[in-house]
């Protein structure tokens, strides 16, 4: 999208507000509000803001950024229309006060690992599958885990009570450009996913952190809260963001489609697949940042443990989709959607490529039910398992090399600093369940 036909946009749709959107370090979107007078600074790149600010950015004796936008990245917001007069947003790169690229806009450190990607001959794609819950708030606003939702994995109403919330957000995500493949309610009571089309790295991280956007603020319309909270609820399934990856040849051919290949799979492909279960344990901080992410991934509800890959079964970490030709791709598991997926997709592309430039091995694949297998069978087959903890995510990804490569050396810093503030907070809490299994007895 150029300049002129943002402002023809404008014009037409009558936007008098516009919002500056980026993404911290730990995933959060943030923006700047302007109205329609500031739009041409803000196209210009010339609106400044605090970056000390931001949690994880800069010092308070470097504050001064600049928002850089990406035109591309323009759009009318569809529910923010107002007596006829429209809102708009545009995402940016974080720039210094000299006007280089701040190292530390995860936005930015994605394109320096896609730029070094296109270097070795490769682009990525990659289709995101965020699932969510919503929940109902009481009259007061606070937060509740509880749904009148009762539906299980694709049923349809009176069961499903979120399938007109759910329509809405597909509404309004298709007036915004997006190409909605499926949706469908998930496994858990008042758990919902939406699938989109792939798109390459950079747009998918962008389309990514949108729609939960998206998903948040038409769930407020209807009284729900939605979250992206791994495990919200103990006993029952928890949401994930099985990440579809592939590599795409400069020339626009799918680098991991061999008609003539294993299961129709080239060798790069069986690389690739390599590269990621070598680092999956040292990128698990990464694409499962939280405490509770932890509590989804333990065995017996779908989620991933097990740092393996199959063709078809769905207890490995990495599983192969039927599709092929273009559609050829990984499907990695163990993300959730709590994770910026900036960073997530920088690790796992440049795991893959460590398989790629190495020309690792992939491991027999595996395709019986891991979760049924015993200790002595998954030891015998080599499955190794993926951290317990984020303590021991944490640790993982300090001792992976890819990981300051991958991230960059503030980014590396700041998010381990970070995440071990969040898992000592964690360490130290008196939980409920502590005070009701021995405040009686003890």
């Amino acid at each position: 999208m150029t300049r002129e036909e943002i402002m023809t946009i404008i014009e037409e749709q009558n936007v008098h507000f516009f919002r500056l959107q980026f993404v911290d370090i730990f995933g959060f979107m943030k923006n700047i509000a302007i109205p329609r007078s500031q739009i041409n600074k803000a196209l210009d790149g010339q609106m400044m803001f605090d970056g000390s600010s931001i949690d994880g950015f800069v010092r308070i004796n470097e504050s001064d950024m600049y928002l850089k936008p990406d035109y591309d990245t323009f759009l009318v917001l569809p529910w923010r229309v107002k007596n006829g007069v429209n809102a708009a947003r545009i995402i940016c790169d974080v720039h210094k006060s000299d006007g280089t690229p701040f190292s530390g806009c995860p936005r930015v450190n994605l394109k320096r690992v896609l730029a070094e990607a296109k270097d070795l001959g490769y682009t990525m794609n990659v289709g995101t599958e965020c699932e969510f819950f919503l929940f109902q708030e009481d009259e007061k606003g606070t937060l509740k885990t509880e749904t009148g939702d009762v539906a299980g994995y694709f049923d349809v109403d009176p069961e499903d009570m979120g399938i007109n919330c759910r329509r809405e957000i597909i509404e309004v995500l298709e007036s915004m450009g997006f190409e909605i493949e499926a949706s469908h309610h998930e496994v858990a009571m008042g758990q919902h996913e939406i699938n989109f089309k792939y798109a390459d790295a950079l747009a998918a991280a962008d389309n990514t952190v949108t729609f939960k956007w998206v998903v948040r603020s038409i769930a407020a319309k209807h009284g729900f809260h939605a979250t992206f909270m791994p495990k919200p609820v103990f006993g029952i399934n928890g949401s994930g963001m099985h990440t579809n990856q592939s590599l795409f040849n400069l020339d626009g051919t799918n680098a991991f489609f061999d008609e003539n290949g294993p299961l129709k799979l080239s060798e790069t492909a069986y690389h690739y697949i390599a590269g990621i279960l070598k680092n999956a344990r040292g990128f698990a901080a990464v694409t499962n940042p939280l405490v509770n992410s932890y509590k989804r991934l333990v065995p017996g509800y779908e989620a991933p443990v097990y740092v393996a890959w199959s063709a078809s079964n769905r207890s490995a970490l990495v599983r192969i989709p039927a599709s092929r030709g273009l559609s050829t791709r990984t499907e990695v598991r163990c993300p959730d959607p709590a994770c910026n997926p900036y960073l997530a997709l920088a690790l796992m592309l440049n795991s893959g490529l460590d398989g790629v430039k190495n020309k690792l091995k992939a491991p027999e694949s595996v395709n019986v039910d891991i979760f049924e297998m015993t200790l002595t069978e998954k030891d015998a087959a080599g499955i190794d398992s993926l951290p317990g903890t984020l303590e021991e995510a944490i640790v993982a990804l300090k001792e992976n090399p890819l990981g300051k490569e991958s991230l960059g050396e503030h980014i590396f810093e700041k998010y381990i600093e970070g995440k071990t503030r969040e898992w000592d907070s964690y360490r130290t809490w008196v939980t409920d369940w502590e005070t009701k299994k021995y405040i009686k007895n003890y």
